[in-house]
């Protein structure tokens, strides 16, 4: 599903750094005899450096304010359904956003657009970036996986769309939530209905009853 929403922002990246050592005494060195080496202390600055999986790690990443939002995944070109899953982990990566559950994976037919079957899901995320920033990121790793648009609804390597954004409305050139074909598609509101249910109503699945979509089994 093609979203009209189209971002200007880039996405920031990140280096690890090492320790430094210092080599041992040689074998037979004269050791000092001027007492016991001083003990470090911590500085009380802080470093800029946080141990992945420490519990500051889990607090720079979580503990600020959020909101949920839901976005549709979407692959039809190469290996949809590595892309999709991969595409899953990725969103994951953005800054201040948890992924907090995962549709399964459903195959369907292209609608308006072209091309081999579709490879769809949909994530719920917790996330503390605006609308704006969020697609932003979104589309970001849409182009890091090859998406290319030479034509309107062409076949793509990826496909992200944010259906939701907390309780967010709004209608922009760039961004309009919640997105405006979402209860259009069956092969959104299948995967949203099975990790959100709340958010779809019964009437919806009804309206989409007969577009066809399989639940791959994996």
């Amino acid at each position: 599903m093609s979203a009209p929403n189209r971002p200007k922002d880039g996405k920031p990246g990140g280096k690890s750094g090492g320790r430094s050592q210092t080599a041992p005494p040689r074998s037979g060195a004269a050791r000092p005899k001027s007492g016991p080496a001083p003990v470090r202390r911590a500085s009380s600055r802080p470093s800029g450096k946080v141990a992945p999986g420490s519990p500051a790690a889990r607090r720079t990443r979580e503990d600020y304010p959020t909101v949920q939002a839901f976005v549709a995944i979407g692959a039809n070109l190469g290996d949809a359904q590595a892309a999709v899953k991969a595409a899953m982990d990725a969103i994951g990566t953005i800054e201040r956003t948890v992924v907090t559950a995962r549709s399964s994976l459903y195959r369907s037919a292209p609608v308006d657009a072209e091309g081999p079957d579709f490879i769809n899901a949909v994530v719920a995320v917790r996330t503390g970036l605006t609308a704006e920033a969020f697609l932003a990121e979104l589309h970001l790793l849409e182009e890091q996986a090859g998406r290319e648009r030479p034509f309107p609804n062409a076949p793509r390597t990826l496909d992200l769309d944010l259906l939701m954004h907390g309780n967010a409305i709004k209608d922009t050139p760039a961004l309009t939530l919640p997105h405006p074909r979402m209860r259009d598609r069956a092969f959104v509101l299948k995967p949203l209905a099975e990790i959100a249910p709340d958010k779809v109503p019964r009437a919806a699945l009804a309206r989409v009853s007969s577009q066809v979509i399989e639940r791959i089994r994996v």
